[in-house]
């Protein structure tokens, strides 16, 4: 048979021990979030789960709070995962990348685990998830690697038929055999790629929108070549350089901020895994020629210096392991 429903509930916990109960929940699911009520006194809420195959199903529903997996956790290996999130009440407010999008009873939001996000709901909302190993979609020839956040729609066509799949699956889970969850699993996971594949033909017909998305995901690409520059990438994406200018300055940055602001989150992030690396041979390998432009630049970004970051980590390291 295939996994039973099972239920997580922080009803008449204290609030510190909800707090450390939804983050447990969580982390078992698909890794460690950092969690926070808001300015609530407690935490309530219930998550429903189970698995099909290799598929995880949930239906949550939770008071006010904020999720975020962060920066200084965003480990490639830990959240492997991509999550297609069905809103079903309440307004929540994702951001990753820069992006801020709203998502609405009736939207999905589909998006990489791996990259550090966060999901901010204001007050009570209920979602359905599913939670796809990135292998799987690799194994159907669709690029999972950094996968911008794409938000599509349930009300209507693809999105509705696969909403409607996933409720019915999760509904029968407990009474499919091995084999049977397998083949479900497989159907569910085709169905879930075809609003997903019909906005990566959206992409293509170049909208604003479609043309930002591709221009961050080319830079995030390509942020260790230590040449890219706004030129490789207009002609890369075959459009103008002021088309671009444009496109991020109404997003309240430029092309040039947006490149080193993100390699210096890489850089951040290999500083505090790998403590065995040099600061200079981190710098390097994310496009800096310069320690001494590396380390002014990252200690106006984040208000240390690198150094900091690097002794920390290494600190934290036992005798054993080193």
């Amino acid at each position: 048979m295939s996994d039973t429903i099972h239920t997580l509930s922080t009803t008449g916990m204290t609030p510190k021990r909800q707090i450390q109960s939804w983050v447990d929940g969580l982390t078992s699911l698909c890794g460690h979030f950092d969690v926070d009520p808001l300015e609530a006194s407690s935490l309530e809420g219930r998550i429903d789960y189970t698995s099909v195959s290799r598929l995880k199903l949930c239906q949550i529903e939770v008071s006010q709070h904020r999720i975020a997996h962060t920066l200084a956790r965003a480990k490639a290996n830990e959240h492997p995962y991509i999550k297609i999130h069905f809103q079903t009440y309440g307004v929540s407010y994702f951001e990753q990348e820069g992006r801020h999008i709203e998502i609405n009873p009736g939207d999905i939001i589909a998006y990489d685990v791996s990259c550090p996000h966060s999901i901010i709901s204001p007050a009570f909302t209920r979602h359905d998830v599913v939670i796809v190993p990135k292998a799987l979609l690799r194994d159907r020839g669709f690029p999972s690697q950094r996968m911008p956040a794409c938000k599509l729609s349930s009300k209507t066509g693809t999105g509705r038929i696969a909403h409607d799949f996933v409720h019915a699956t999760f509904d029968e889970a407990a009474k499919l055999s091995a084999n049977s969850a397998v083949g479900v699993a497989d159907s569910l996971i085709d169905l879930l790629l075809l609003p997903l594949r019909e906005a990566d033909t959206m992409f293509d017909r170049v909208g604003p929108e479609a043309m930002y998305v591709r221009a961050q995901f080319f830079i995030r690409e390509h942020l260790r070549d230590p040449d890219l520059c706004i030129d490789q990438i207009s002609t890369e994406l075959g459009c103008s350089k002021r088309y671009l200018h444009m496109l991020f300055s109404e997003r309240g940055t430029t092309v040039s901020d947006y490149i080193w602001q993100a390699r210096l989150q890489n850089c951040r992030q290999e500083l505090e895994a790998h403590a065995g690396k040099t600061i200079t041979d981190v710098a390097f390998s994310w496009g800096f020629s310069s320690s001494s432009h590396f380390s002014r630049v990252f200690r106006k970004y984040f208000g240390v210096v690198p150094s900091s970051i690097h002794k920390a980590q290494q600190a934290s390291i036992s005798p054993e392991e080193l």
